[in-house]
């Protein structure tokens, strides 16, 4: 038995009791069900399909990828109803793939206990987000809507060797439809709404296909509509809006048979309110006040619904060039994004004006990745590159604090602070998979890094204003012209730093093959996350300096089994053993201005876990779907006072580790009916589950635990040109916080108390309507 630890605030379970019988049972199913299962029709012969993945920087099968990794492709993501990456937030194992809530749309993902509580700028992920093979340096802006996909790839465990750093928890890879070899074209409109707050309205569409003979286009257009999820009890207005529009055009060149290049770009715009959160009563006991609310309720009161406008730009232009020399291919991925965003939340969760919080943002990335891959002697598979990144965060936040003691004219006091982060980053890296038999390959890997960051910040608790007209303008986005225009003349940055880390990410594996359908693997890998610096500093001690804190380093040892039942179904299984070195962790206390937010390597952790994904056909049109993913995680060392007590001791190394959830599964079925002439129904239903887990490192701050059912019909024509659906998500209604920040007892003597825990949306019941040339 694997024993688990239990504190104070979260209710653990021994994993083997809980695992045991669904192992058992899915297995047993799978393996029974290859006598029974013939060929599968239609819609869940989608699941049953091998996605083609981009893992080791070659286009393969999933299944032949000796790596723990989960993909959905475009005909998969549609049959399940997938549109964005919150709707697989509980269904993967031991992946969480959530919004923080504080600023919309920012990605709080945490793959194996691996993950990172935070919405400041700059902090580097555990998980990294490659769109068609760019990586995105920011968190933020990356969560709303999407809409075709080829293929979503989520890859567990640290992947430094072939995506460089910020990938020590996994890597999550989204790539977009090109142009196919005919005309094809879709329309798609879609309508859901929840127990509570307005309707949501969806519209997508694309068209793509060949232009000449040497060129291809595609262009994908997409808009939503939300009117608000939740009621706002303080004023009984529906709150949650949201409207987003986002188009990509894609040009594919052939110029000539040997040559391939691909441009992308893609315009997203996205406006609507403020994150809606819930005061419910924190870890200590203190409720909030006024308002406090049941934590497994929807309840919630603001006088400030917030607001956010959101702009994003990116380019990529990717070239494929074969060459004779070891029949290999040379890739060139140029990337450029740009993304800015305005917004104000009400963190206080209350009815009053205590502190709400604007912020402005500018971002701009540039990175470029030349790699080859190609094969020799028929047993040699060489892959290797150079890679540049670059960065530049222009970042401004301000604390309006106890408005409602002015009559809600003007904020009591007013903090400003931010600052601006640029990043430079260049790595090499090589691997190579050997053939020493037809059944057995060794894989060796490498990759050197280099990252130079320089910073200038301005403490919030150091730029504080009470002398101002009542009707302030907004400032731009940076931070000194912000202090010029509207504070003083003397608000100038109090911390300027630059530093540089190195690091070195080795990997050592072996594959070995059982048969046609089936084979081993088990690998040594490692992985580093950036060090860096807090572009939010809201403390008033002096030794809280902003930083740098160093870089975090994962090593894993992972074994694992793969078969596909030669074509029938797919059964993986993985065991692995993380260390976690100088874990890098955002500690969430409460201060005199709110939240103070301190990034500190904290920890030295080991993390144990195992896996097991299962897609089978039970019939010739039923097809079960089930995993299920189990962790172990502790404290080998602890070096800062995590529970706030004034010492490191034992009670500390006793906490649970943030965002560990002990056990997560997921059931579901599949099925196909024949309506005659009309065409056929495809269902759907599924079960999924996630552990509470500790959301703050003194684990006072908790996230619920997670019970979802998603279901859905679909009726397809037998002309292929229809489809309707109904859907449902969260049938069940579970709430689920994006995060569960402990407010402090008062602010200048206000009484406050709570949390400041933003929802995200519960039960949806929609309808969809699709058109295919």
């Amino acid at each position: 038995m694997i024993s688990t630890k239990k504190s104070q605030t979260l209710q653990k379970r021994p994993l083997a009791a809980g695992i045991a019988a669904l192992l058992g049972s899915v297995m047993a199913t799978t393996m029974v069900a290859g006598t029974q299962a013939q060929e599968v029709r239609r819609g869940t012969s989608a699941l049953l399909e091998e996605v083609v993945v981009t893992a080791r920087k070659r286009e393969e099968g999933s299944q032949d990828v000796p790596l723990a990794i989960s993909a959905l492709g475009a005909d998969q993501i549609d049959a399940l109803k997938i549109r964005d990456l919150t709707n697989i937030a509980v269904r993967l194992p031991n992946v969480a793939l959530d919004d923080v809530g504080t600023a919309r749309g920012t990605a709080n993902f945490s793959i194996r206990g691996l993950g990172v509580n935070s919405s400041i700028p700059g902090i580097d992920p555990t998980v990294g987000v490659i769109v068609d093979g760019v990586y995105i340096g920011l968190n933020s802006g990356i969560l709303f809507d999407t809409f075709d996909l080829e293929s979503i790839e989520v890859l567990r465990g640290p992947q430094g060797t072939l995506f460089g750093r910020n990938v020590t928890g996994g890597a999550v890879l989204l790539n977009s439809k090109k142009p196919g070899e005919e005309l094809e074209a879709s329309i798609r409109a879609a309508i859901d709404q929840g127990p509570e707050g307005g309707a949501s309205r969806y519209i997508m569409g694309s068209v793509g296909g060949p232009v000449t003979d040497w060129m291809g286009a595609r262009l994908t257009a997409y808009h939503n509509d939300d009117d608000g999820f939740i009621e706002n009890q303080f004023d009984g207005e529906d709150v949650g809006a949201i409207r987003q529009t986002m188009f990509r055009p894609v040009v594919v060149l052939t110029p000539t048979d040997a040559l391939e290049v691909t441009l992308r770009y893609e315009y997203s715009e996205v406006s609507g309110d403020g994150p809606i959160a819930q005061s419910h009563t924190n870890g200590s006991g203190v409720p909030g006040t006024p308002a406090n609310f049941d934590r497994e309720s929807f309840g919630a009161s603001i006088d400030e619904p917030g607001s956010q406008d959101n702009e994003t730009n990116a380019f990529t232009a990717q070239a494929d060039w074969d060459v004779g020399f070891g029949d290999g291919t040379v890739t060139n991925i140029f990337g450029w994004r740009d993304y800015s965003a305005t917004g104000v939340g009400d963190i206080d969760a209350q009815p009053r004006w205590v502190f709400h919080a604007p912020s402005w943002l500018e971002y701009e990335q540039v990175s470029n990745e030349l790699r080859y891959n190609g094969l020799f002697a028929d047993r040699y598979n060489v892959t290797t590159g150079v890679f540049f990144f670059d960065s530049e965060i222009n970042y401004h936040e301000r604390r309006d604090m106890v408005g409602f003691l002015t009559g809600g004219v003007k904020p009591f006091a007013r903090f400003d602070g931010g600052g601006n982060l640029n990043t430079e980053t260049w790595g090499v890296f090589a691997s190579l998979d050997y053939d020493l038999t037809d059944r057995l390959t060794l894989t060796v890997g490498a990759r050197y890094s280099e990252e130079d960051k320089d910073t200038e910040i301005a403490s919030l608790s150091r730029n504080i204003s009470t002398d101002f007209p009542a009707a302030v303008p907004l400032p731009s986005v940076t931070l000194d012209e912000a202090c010029n225009n509207v504070l003083r003349s003397d608000c100038n940055f109090d911390f300027v730093d630059e530093d540089t880390w190195y690091s070195f990410s080795p990997k050592v594996g072996f594959t070995y093959t059982l048969n046609d359908d089936s084979m081993v693997y088990g690998h040594y890998s490692e992985g580093t996350r950036s060090g860096g610096y807090n572009m939010r500093n809201t403390s008033f001690n002096p030794a809280d300096t902003p930083g740098p804190f160093d870089q975090e380093t994962a090593e894993t040892i992972e074994f694992g089994y793969k078969s596909s039942f030669g074509g029938r179904g797919i059964l993986n299984a993985a065991i692995f053993y993380n260390q976690v070195d100088d874990m890098q962790r955002e500690i969430n206390l409460p201060g005199p201005i709110g939240v103070i937010q301190l990034v500190r390597n904290t920890a030295e952790a080991t993390i144990f876990g195992v896996e097991v994904d299962a897609t089978y056909p039970l019939t010739d049109n039923l097809v079960l779907l089930a995993s299920v993913g189990a962790l172990d995680a502790s404290y080998d060392k602890v070096l800062v006072d995590l529970n706030g007590d004034g010492v490191i001791d034992g009670e500390d190394k006793d906490l649970d580790l943030p965002r560990a959830a002990d056990l997560t599964y997921t059931v579901g079925l599949n099925h196909d009916l024949e309506l005659g002439s009309w065409g056929y129904m495809a269902s759907r239903i599924s079960y999924s589950y996630r552990d509470d887990s500790a959301y703050t490192d003194n684990n006072l701050g908790v996230l619920n635990e997670q019970k979802r059912i998603d279901g859905g019909l679909d009726f397809y024509s037998n002309d292929g040109h229809w489809v309707f659906s109904l859907y449902g998500r969260n049938l069940l209604d579970e709430v689920l916080h994006g995060n569960d920040t402990q407010l402090p007892n008062d602010i200048f003597g206000v009484p406050l108390g709570g949390t400041f825990a933003p929802l995200s949306k519960g039960r949806r019941i929609g309808l969809e309507v699709t058109y295919n040339l």
